[in-house]
């Protein structure tokens, strides 16, 4: 199929580009071979290209234009009336375009940067909706409310009025909602800590090992629930059920949920319901109680509920007012019984109506009643409300019911803010939006769901670096793995990197991490001293206080400098020898290797000052090394007379043929 569906018209039409952006027009040559692409990179230069092109969509990059981009917009709409308007910008110029988005004049809002899929479906979008317009089956309810009257001699009561134009305003919704939710990016820290318990289990329990190795292979492959038995999903929860402490299960069946909810959207967007369902049934079976399935599953309903209303206003357009009715009365009933109203004279067809719209009107008065607002799918006051206004769209019953239900929406809105919920709130704002609340109210609303928002982030930096000021202190720096300094220095840099939060807490722990370090140095760990310089400098330590570090270190090891005061420890007399463990990492991976060891005999014979000079392997079997030498005794050492501390080394060896 074509990336851009061709608008049935005689003449070839054009997309039209505003932008000085490469990667967007790029993206928009690639993908648009079925229209001719044509782009402008001053805003002066737009119209004369609108009306020489015979554009048919045009999208606008808000950081090209020089006018405010709401005032271009309505411009343009007034001027080319069936031009199809995307705009591509920002947060801020998103807000700024709230009431030309909520009234139509801008079709679509595509967030920058773009990728080719979301492009792709956006124009796809626009041309569909261009080749309606001009194919004389515009979306009227958008800018109306009322369906145009039947052209013929024998003219019925108005149309039924249908939700075509909310329906594509809801894929538009869901657009702008896909663009701005953020993956769930598991903490590094957090992976480390998983792979850390991983090794563990691996030595306690092959069985639970072997579910979740089968589980990793079965995501990759795609089986995320089919086959029986041995799809991901299953074998997840088998894992979980065998050790509910164990992480990975449920990380598990975490992926498996977001790849079927963000196939789900996919086809949302495609407008392929019914894959669109399956998919999300798939996920609610997994979790019912899951966040985006709840949101996926009345998006769904709320596509559905609008293909119920184009039916209907399709029927109703034909001058086929009796189907128009069944068709509701089917959507309204969920046993499927509907009424067929035999044609009668005006008056008795008006009587009709006029007892539809006040069951309409009883049913979504105790929906409200009841809470039930816009949800469930078909069976809420607002669908009830736009059914009433299909039949008798100038009814003063039912323009007050729709504003009973705008003023509803508004309290639930205003509830959810008070409540510091604001992404609760975001639903309730754009329900009160389609369902006509003025654009003062709309704007109140969302003015206070930024600094709702503000404030909860604004709470959480706060949390954070309380949590991160507490392990400094109690000297949990960089353990335990998931609740330390570094822990939750981690999470204020994911939350916002330039936070003054974020940016002192990485200071504090730099500052600390050169302190352990020269501690370490002090002690000649070297190896705890390399560390400790490592963790400096991913905190951003500065790189003269690293380089004098490391030339301490050097110092330090350099055998001329230390060799004068070091006799081998084979020179002396042994009087008690421990074994050092052979790491079991090492083993498990068939490692040889040894460790060179310095360290001083005190007068009593013990052994202190355990230092590592040397390693090789490096990081595998120093501190078994080191464990074993501050375990050992030697015959002090005397000189005139008198016991004496001396400096010794030893090569420590590591093999599997020993």
């Amino acid at each position: 199929m074509s990336a851009f569906p061709r608008p049935e018209t005689t003449a070839r039409e054009s997309l039209i580009v505003l932008s000085t952006d490469s990667a967007l027009v790029e993206t928009l040559q690639v993908l648009g071979h079925d229209h001719d692409v044509f782009t402008v990179g001053a805003e002066s230069d737009l119209a004369a290209q609108l009306i020489a092109e015979h554009a048919g969509v045009a999208i606008l990059d808000a950081a090209s234009v020089t006018t405010a981009i709401e005032k271009l917009t309505d411009r343009l709409k007034s001027q080319f009336p069936d031009l199809v308007l995307i705009v591509a910008g920002g947060v801020d110029d998103q807000s700024a375009l709230a009431a030309q988005i909520t009234n139509g004049t801008v079709y679509r809002f595509l967030h920058k940067p773009v990728s080719e899929q979301r492009v792709r479906l956006f124009v796809e979008a626009a041309w569909r909706r261009h080749g309606q317009e001009h194919s004389g089956v515009a979306d009227i309810m958008a800018t109306t409310m009322i369906l145009p009257p039947k052209r013929s001699a024998s003219n019925l009561p108005p149309a039924l009025l249908v939700g075509g134009g909310a329906a594509i305003g809801a894929l538009a919704l869901l657009a702008v909602w896909l663009a701005l939710r953020k993956p769930d990016v598991p903490q590094s820290a957090t992976a480390g800590a998983g792979s850390g318990s991983a090794s563990l289990a691996t030595a306690r329990d092959e069985v639970m090992e072997g579910l979740l190795a089968r589980a990793d292979k079965a995501f990759a492959a795609g089986a995320y629930v089919s086959p029986a038995e041995e799809n991901a999903a299953d074998l997840y929860r088998q894992a979980l059920r065998r050790n509910a402490n164990d992480p990975r299960a449920g990380e598990g069946l975490e992926k498996i949920i977001d790849k079927l909810l963000s196939g789900a959207e996919e086809q949302l967007l495609a407008q392929r319901v019914d894959e669109a369902q399956k998919l999300t049934d798939q996920a609610r079976a997994i979790k019912p109680d899951h966040v985006r399935v709840a949101f996926l599953t009345a998006q769904i309903g709320k596509e559905r509920e609008r293909a119920v209303l184009m039916q209907a206003r399709q029927a109703a357009a034909g001058g086929n007012l009796e189907q128009a009715i069944a068709v509701l009365d089917g959507a309204s009933r969920q046993n499927g019984r509907s009424t067929l109203v035999a044609e009668a004279r005006r008056e008795l067809e008006q009587k009709k109506y006029d007892e539809r719209v006040n069951e309409y009107l009883r049913k979504s008065t105790d929906k409200m009643r009841r809470g039930d607002l816009i949800e469930p799918a078909q069976d809420n006051a607002r669908f009830y409300i736009e059914s009433a206004r299909a039949i008798a769209p100038n009814d003063a019953n039912v323009r007050q019911a729709e504003r009973q239900l705008g003023d509803r929406l508004v309290t639930e809105a205003r509830k959810a803010l008070t409540a510091g919920n604001a992404e609760q709130a975001d639903r309730w704002i754009q329900a009160a939006a389609e369902t006509g609340v003025s654009r003062d109210d709309i704007g109140s609303l969302t003015r206070e769901q930024q600094r709702v928002r503000t404030t909860v982030k604004a709470d959480a930096m706060a949390r954070l670096a309380l949590l991160f000021n507490q392990r400094m202190t109690q000297g949990r720096v960089v353990d335990p793995t998931g609740d330390s300094a570094k822990f939750y220095l981690a999470q204020l840099a994911q939350s916002d990197a330039t936070h003054p939060s974020t940016v002192l807490a990485r200071q504090t722990f730099a500052t600390r991490s050169l302190d352990e370090a020269r501690g370490a140095v002090r002690k000649q760990d070297y190896v705890s001293a390399r560390r400790w310089i490592t963790e400096a400098h991913d905190a951003g330590a500065d790189d003269a206080s690293i380089a004098d570090l490391n030339r301490d270190i050097s110092s330090a090891q350099d055998p001329a400098k230390r060799s004068a005061d070091v006799i081998a420890a084979g020179l002396l007399q042994r009087t008690r020898y421990v074994a050092p463990d052979f790491p079991t990492n090492a083993r498990t991976r068939g490692l040889s290797g040894w460790v060179d060891v310095q360290f001083t005999v005190r007068s009593d014979g013990t052994t202190t000052d355990v230092a590592i000079v040397g390693a090789e392997p490096v990081g595998i079997f120093e501190q078994a090394a080191t464990e074993a030498v501050k375990k050992w005794h030697y015959r002090p050492v005397v000189r005139d007379g008198q016991t004496v501390d001396q400096l010794a080394r030893v090569r420590v060896r590591f093999s599997l043929q020993q």
